[in-house]
């Protein structure tokens, strides 16, 4: 079983993420203040450490996790094979819709970050909030069906 290792927002575009030990959830919102969580398809956007950590190998460096700009940081999930599925993250349920490709921003944050993050899903996943509630660093993150 997975685990949500972080959770991050911005109020706005190019704004700093900011991280939080806990967080609602709303489908009308996604992740409480981040301006984004209206998008179709990306209402939370979910990466995987194991992805991030491969990437920063890829290019030689360490970087925090939200380098990437996604909501949610979880353990060990490849995203490429759970397309149509949901996730319960603590009391929160999830479907995961789309691949988030890496952009521009992320080569403007290290060389060669952008192109590390495009092979299998490493840039993470967009999903929709079928289930709102509160999420917590720490809580359980299980597939459903």
């Amino acid at each position: 079983m997975a685990k949500l290792l972080g959770i991050a927002w911005r109020d706005t575009t190019r704004a700093p993420m900011q991280v939080a030990q806990a967080a609602g959830v709303s489908v009308e919102r996604g992740v409480e203040a981040d301006f984004r969580g209206a998008a179709r398809n990306r209402q939370v956007t979910l990466l995987s450490l194991s992805d991030w950590q491969a990437a920063c190998a890829e290019i030689g460096v360490e970087l925090p996790w939200t380098t990437r700009r996604s909501n949610l940081l979880v353990d060990h999930l490849n995203w490429a094979e759970l397309v149509g599925r949901r996730l319960q993250v603590g009391a929160v349920v999830l479907e995961i819709k789309v691949e988030i490709e890496p952009c521009s921003r992320m080569e403007a944050a290290h060389a060669g970050l952008q192109q590390a993050l495009v092979p299998n899903w490493r840039g993470g996943a967009g999903c929709t909030v079928i289930e709102p509630g509160r999420i917590e660093q720490g809580d359980a993150v299980a597939l459903l069906d």
